[in-house]
């Protein structure tokens, strides 16, 4: 850490200890000093810590990677009970939502509560936890149906004489791929 003997000097002002230094770095998840590259011991003890630049995390910007920004997610249920202008402002009917609850083996009177994240993915909490709720299937289905049009590029790339069909199957097979890698951390999650 810079400065160490200004922050010695505060932690004596605060009568801070070292363990109360280590755990307030752990607090900011830091578990290594070497890992600071500055740490500032505030008047009201609040200690704020900047980490070394390759101990940061590595961000899409800093991989000049875009990143559409995030919906905030619609409550669509509350307490058992329709919010009928959510599910409107994501143009929904009350009967997709009935319907996709029926896909769950649930009931609007058993949610706790129901929100639709900005791909369209119904997610619920039931009052009774005790109820299995099975995991939403579009993204998997999703990442199924793209792997299976790049297998079939490549399969028809191997299967043809052409030699500019094989070129045109391949170049398929390299953009499914990237679709992939594009989706793929939205479908982990």
């Amino acid at each position: 850490m810079k400065d160490g003997k200004i922050l010695e000097d505060n932690m004596k002002k605060h009568q801070l200890t070292t363990d109360e230094l280590l755990r307030k770095l752990r607090a900011k998840q830091v578990f290594q000093v070497a890992d600071v590259e500055f740490a500032v011991l505030e008047g009201n003890g609040e200690l704020n810590v900047l980490v070394k630049k390759e101990q940061q995390p590595l961000t899409a910007k800093m991989l000049h990677h875009h990143v559409p920004p995030v919906k905030e997610p619609e409550t669509v249920i509350m307490d058992g009970k329709i919010l009928h202008e959510p599910l409107a402002t994501r143009g929904l009917s009350q009967e997709w939502l009935k319907t996709e609850l029926k896909n769950m083996d649930a009931i609007v009177e058993n949610v706790f509560m129901a929100q639709i994240d900005e791909y369209g993915q119904l997610t619920i909490d039931l009052f009774d936890d005790i109820l299995q709720v099975p995991q939403p299937t579009e993204l998997p289905l999703l990442e199924a149906s793209i792997k299976k049009v790049n297998a079939d590029m490549e399969l028809f790339a191997l299967d043809t004489e052409n030699v500019q069909a094989k070129k045109t199957y391949k170049w398929c097979a390299e953009q499914m791929k990237q679709v992939h890698d594009m989706v793929s951390p939205f479908i982990k999650s």
